[in-house]
Parts: structure tokens; C-alpha cells; sequence
């Protein structure tokens, strides 16, 4: 009590020095959980608490591709709290871009078999696979300056996936899940470079929180692991689902991409006396301001110590120029 009896004299005293007013009847004080904007916050994490949990569960599947539009619109609030929420909702979004609703729809009114009834069903699954996981998504724990952040990531043919987590009295709790699927010409990538990938969505999209911060990284890659895929499993919460147990579940709705090139390449080796190093670099430039900037960062594997990082910025420099110039530097 005695923390909360501060915390509220140095908002009262906040608001008195900034000429700001509270409703007592619209305020709530002393709570232990906070409902705000369809989350529940409280000192344990954060939660997905929507309005009306009951009829978001027993929505009926889309019939319109307005009605899909906006049910993919309110799903996607919650996506930080499912694990490759990317690879659900790109099953949608599939049919969602090549009409398939009109051509259906125009089809069962001829009485005609409708050809796309594969995706049909695909798409009914991975919507039902959706709600059940915004249902039953897990706590989110705040992220905690003073414990050591650390990253799963993880990679299957179509996606990439990464998970922020935290150890709590010996077990990994989630922070925040990031993910997306690949793009064709990504889908030739090594195991590797779909790891890169999938540790680069968590560090843009994580920015401000691990900015400056040294990081660890687990991967099921040989490359990169410090620990044995047992052990890391083992300590991993119950609400992160084991990566094989989501590869079969997806396998029945995975996006149908194909890479435009199929190369057959033998896995690398790796020989004991060799370094490994990853380079990666990028650049940006904006019209307004007559400039960009880029920039080369290289890792060394497997402990992803940064060897050399440098960025620039020039003058009357397009888009395209700038990323080269970030390969050459």
C-alpha cells in the first residue's frame, strides 16, 4: 500500500502542476488489472482481453471480401500474441487478392462445382486455427531491463518466425512473437539465411527495446546453437508451442508459393579451421531532404559478435544507389 499511496501523490501532484483534471466517477484506483483498448494490463504482463471474446469465437466465416477485409483488420490487433500469426492469416489473404469470394460466389449461384473448394476448406481451417489461438493466447510479460533478452528464432520452407523471451525462475516466458512468410525469391534461402531473416523482423520490429542491449540467440541450426534443441525446449514456457508440433499443424495450410527458380545445392560444410561471417547492409533515401543513408553490419558465427558495422549518409542519392553503396562499404 505504501507504493501505491505514492504512485498515486505523485500523479495527483502531476496533474496539479500541469492544470490537468480526473473524473472520480470515470476513474478506477487500486486496481490490479487494467482493461485498455481490448488488453488487460497488469504487473504479471499483458493479455489479449476482447470486448466480446464470445462472439469473436463464433463469427461465421466471411462470405464477402468487405467482411473478410474487416474481420483480417480486427484479428491482426492481436497478432504479437500468436506464434506465426503470418502463416494463418496469409491463407486469408490469399483468397482475399485473387477474388475468390466473386468467383465462388458466382459459381454455387450457376450450380456449378466451385474448383476452389481446396482453398475453401484451407482457408476455413486456418480462420478456425485463428480464433482458437486469439482464445487461448498466452500473457505476454513485460519486458524487464534487468533480466537478458533473448531470441528464438526459427524457419521452415514458406516462414519465418522469432520469439523475445525472458527466464523466470528457470523457464522462458514470450515477450513478443514476430513472424511473416517468405517471399519467392526467399524461398531459396539456407537454413541459415532464413534464420537471419527471421532474427532481422525481431530487431526491427523490437528496436527500441534492444537497442544497445547484448543479446542471446537460440537457433535449431548446428551453426548457431549453444544448447541442445532438448534442453531448449525444456525451458521454453507452455504457452510456445515445440516447432515441430507447429510445422505439422501448418503443413495443411501453408501458403502454395513456389520460388521461381528451384537450385538443388548440397548443404554446406563447414571445416574446423574456417570463419564463418555474415554480412547484411541497406539503404534508404528521401526525396524531401535530397539525401539517404545506408549502412553494412557483419556478424561472426556462431556467437553473432558484431565484427564491423559502419553508416553513412550523401547527397542527391536515390533509393537503389544507396543500397549499393551499402554493399560496397
Amino acid at each position: 500500500m505504501g507504493i501505491l499511496y505514492t504512485n498515486v501523490e505523485r500523479l495527483l501532484g502531476a496533474c496539479d502542476t500541469w492544470n490537468l483534471s480526473i473524473s472520480l466517477t470515470k476513474s478506477f484506483w487500486g486496481c490490479l488489472k487494467v482493461d485498455h483498448l481490448g488488453h488487460r494490463v497488469s504487473m504479471d504482463g499483458l493479455e489479449a482481453q476482447p470486448k466480446n471474446l464470445e462472439s469473436l469465437i463464433n463469427i461465421p466465416f466471411p462470405s464477402t471480401l468487405r467482411a473478410m477485409q474487416s474481420v483480417l483488420g480486427s484479428l491482426k490487433y492481436y497478432r504479437r500474441f500468436i506464434e506465426d500469426f503470418a502463416v494463418y492469416a496469409a491463407v486469408l489473404y490469399e483468397l482475399k487478392e485473387s477474388g475468390i469470394f466473386e468467383i465462388g460466389r458466382s459459381q454455387l449461384a450457376a450450380g456449378d462445382e466451385c474448383s476452389n473448394e481446396g482453398r475453401w476448406t484451407e482457408a476455413k481451417v486456418a480462420f478456425t486455427m485463428l480464433k482458437a489461438k486469439i482464445a487461448t493466447a498466452p500473457m505476454l510479460k513485460h519486458f524487464d531491463p534487468d533480466r537478458p533478452p533473448v531470441i528464438v528464432v526459427y524457419a521452415s520452407k514458406w516462414a519465418v518466425s522469432a520469439a523475445l523471451i525472458q527466464e523466470y525462475d528457470g523457464v522462458y516466458h514470450p515477450v513478443t512473437f514476430t513472424n511473416r512468410t517468405l517471399k519467392p525469391n526467399e524461398l531459396n534461402y539456407g537454413t541459415v539465411e532464413k534464420e537471419v531473416l527471421a532474427l532481422l523482423r525481431v530487431l526491427n520490429v523490437c528496436y527500441a527495446t534492444l537497442a544497445s542491449r547484448e543479446i542471446t540467440v537460440l537457433t535449431r541450426h548446428s551453426t548457431g546453437a549453444k544448447k541442445g534443441e532438448e534442453e531448449i525446449l525444456g525451458m521454453l514456457a507452455a504457452s510456445i508451442t515445440p516447432r515441430g508440433e507447429v510445422e505439422e499443424m501448418l503443413i495443411a495450410i501453408s501458403p502454395r508459393k513456389d520460388c521461381r527458380l528451384k537450385i538443388s545445392t548440397p548443404p554446406p560444410t563447414v571445416e574446423a579451421d574456417e570463419e564463418l561471417l555474415v554480412a547484411s547492409s541497406n539503404g534508404s533515401a528521401r526525396i524531401k531532404k535530397k539525401g539517404g543513408s545506408y549502412s553494412a553490419v557483419i556478424w561472426r558465427l556462431p556467437e553473432w559478435t558484431i565484427v564491423a558495422a559502419e553508416s553513412r549518409y550523401a547527397l542527391d542519392i536515390t533509393v537503389n544507389e544507396a543500397e549499393y553503396h551499402g554493399l560496397l562499404l
